[in-house]
């Protein structure tokens, strides 16, 4: 595999010139992507899922993933819920929503822009958290750090108490970030009638993969307790080559809670 890299320089953020992608001809897949970051006369190599390095760095996530990248879930993901909201027969009750594997608050953001009452992020990562205090303090009614498989009951007192409406997850899905269980403990915490909006690789809706979160959409859907609302594919970003990932983004209704007999192995 061809390894040179190209140094990238643009966005007025501060790190132009300190980040650069592999080469166009360079290829790995999706969840082994890296770049490469100077720290003073050296450069290191960072992998892209190497979220709690990225947070430290104040306006690096940014300045990768969307200036160079030009990644666009979030905007793509709460607008198709916006949507499905404003679609409705009948007036939608104040959004407060869950926003789950929040990062560092770029999704809450986007709720805030389509009127959110209050947002509660969630993150497996306190690096994630304290990138969202520093970048975004006022958007978060709380921001909780816990793994949601296997949630402190604090943790859980909290989030049942705060009656979200609709869960929220963008680009967490599907590579292992947030597994199937933790997905299904936080959709467990929306009231019946609330909205599931979240977004996956278009190539695990194949019906070939049927493991993980891939299946639970199935199972979801055939056993009835959730309806497909919208779904929309969409170019999620560019990979490190500069090609396009397309995702499918969803907005189901919440129709039951889901048995924890739907979950399969990841």
């Amino acid at each position: 595999m061809n390894e040179m890299l190209q140094e990238t320089a643009r966005g007025g953020d501060g790190w132009e010139g300190r980040v650069r992608l592999p080469a166009s001809s360079a290829s790995v897949p999706q969840d082994e992507e890296w770049f490469e970051l100077r720290d003073g006369a050296s450069w290191k190599r960072v992998r892209f899922h190497d979220y709690a390095a990225i947070y430290q760095q104040d306006g690096l996530y940014e300045h990768l993933f969307y200036r160079l990248l030009s990644c666009d879930s979030p905007r793509r993901v709460v607008g198709l819920l916006n949507e499905v909201r404003l679609d409705a027969a009948n007036p939608s009750p104040p959004l407060r929503a869950l926003d789950l594997g929040a990062g560092n608050g770029i999704v809450a953001e986007a709720l805030a822009q389509i009127g959110a009452e209050q947002v509660i992020g969630l993150d497996i990562l306190p690096e994630a958290r304290s990138a969202a205090l520093r970048d975004r303090p006022s958007l978060y009614a709380d921001y909780l750090v816990a793994d949601l498989c296997e949630p402190p009951p604090e943790v859980m007192t909290r989030l049942r108490g705060f009656e979200a409406n609709a869960l929220v997850c963008v680009a967490a899905l599907g590579f292992g970030d947030i597994p199937a269980a933790a997905f299904h403990r936080a959709a467990s915490l929306v009231s019946t009638g609330g909205l599931l909006a979240f977004n996956i690789k278009e190539d695990f809706l194949d019906e070939r993969y049927t493991h993980g979160f891939s299946e639970l959409i199935r199972r979801m859907v055939r056993g009835k307790v959730a309806r497909v609302e919208a779904m929309r594919r969409y170019c999620h970003r560019l990979s490190a080559a500069g090609t396009p990932l397309f995702y499918t983004a969803f907005v189901v209704t919440k129709l039951a809670d889901i048995p924890r007999s739907m979950l399969v192995d990841p």
